[in-house]
């Protein structure tokens, strides 16, 4: 029999839309958590080994950030020694002019006056 004829005599019912959402809701309340929890299994693994990956390069970055951090530190620290010195050395001539000539010392004669 042709499909026109079936459908002419009433053979085929036409899709009944309420009946197949509440069957695939039906299949979907028990499938979802299973379909979650084997993906969870199945994908523990893998995203194990992408945390440690990134884990790893995560630290050796900071590591070296750190170094970078440290070296620029210690230029600075350097810096402020240096100009502290000069500091010090213009207050001592600042000082020395200030305070005008220095008399000589006194010279100490070795020999015996008589």
């Amino acid at each position: 029999m042709p499909i026109s004829m079936l459908l002419f005599q009433g053979v085929i019912d036409p899709i009944n839309l309420t009946e197949i959402i509440s069957v695939v809701m039906g299949i979907s309340i028990v499938l979802i958590p299973v379909i979650g929890i084997t993906a969870r299994f199945a994908l523990k693994p893998t995203v194990d080994a992408f945390s440690r990956l990134f884990e790893g390069r995560g630290a050796n970055e900071t590591i070296s950030i750190l170094e970078r951090r440290m070296a620029l530190m210690e230029s600075q620290i350097e810096s402020i020694e240096s100009n502290v010195k000069r500091l010090v050395d213009v207050t001592d001539f600042h000082q020395q002019l200030q305070s005008g000539p220095t008399p000589p010392p006194p010279e100490t004669d070795d020999r015996k006056q008589d």
